[in-house]
């Protein structure tokens, strides 16, 4: 692999700050063109970056994955499966309030991933939290009955949630007790 010119690097950065701040001013659209508008560059620039939308979304979502696949791997080694299980719940559902991109990304299949890396992290992320599910169920301490899928749902449906509260770091801990009471043994 190649590495970038300085100023390509300094102009995808643009384009991520510029995208990340478009999606703090509340604009989740994300258009290429109003992207390259603000960051005052040519439209030509950003989609050599990112030829789709999608692209620049995995692109600002590549942090939180970073961020959920290291307390995963904390999670799986916790002693405690109960524990570990809270632990990565907990970090999935903060990465979904506090990153837009990442929820959308993580919220839709794997089919309309635009890079490799993408689908890699999701299936690295997949393949710690079945582990610590299955040390949870053997541990006693999961209902039987509920698949990766059902938790990732009942974790997706609380942010929603959360979402529509005026204030989600005031309920988050309650929020979370209530799926915790509802998945335990």
């Amino acid at each position: 692999m190649t590495s970038m010119r300085a100023d390509a690097v300094r102009n995808r950065d643009l384009v991520l700050a510029t995208a990340r701040q478009a999606m703090a001013e509340g604009d989740l659209s994300l258009q290429l063109n109003d992207i390259a508008r603000r960051a005052g560059i040519g439209v030509g620039t950003v989609y050599r970056h990112f030829p789709t939308r999608r692209a620049l979304l995995e692109s600002l979502a590549e942090p939180a994955f970073t961020a959920l696949l290291d307390d995963a791997r904390t999670a799986s080694r916790h002693p405690d499966a109960w524990t570990g299980l809270q632990h990565i719940l907990r970090t999935l559902l903060v990465q979904q309030l506090s990153d837009p991109a990442f929820t959308e990304v993580i919220s839709t299949s794997p089919d309309l991933d635009a890079s490799p890396d993408t689908t890699s992290r999701r299936e690295d992320f997949a393949a710690l939290a079945q582990a610590v599910l299955q040390r949870a169920r053997q541990a006693g301490a999961l209902r039987p009955d509920l698949t990766p899928d059902d938790l990732h749902h009942l974790v997706c449906g609380t942010a929603f949630a959360l979402r529509l509260t005026p204030d989600p770091n005031t309920c988050l801990d309650r929020y979370l007790q209530v799926l915790f009471d509802g998945i335990r043994v």
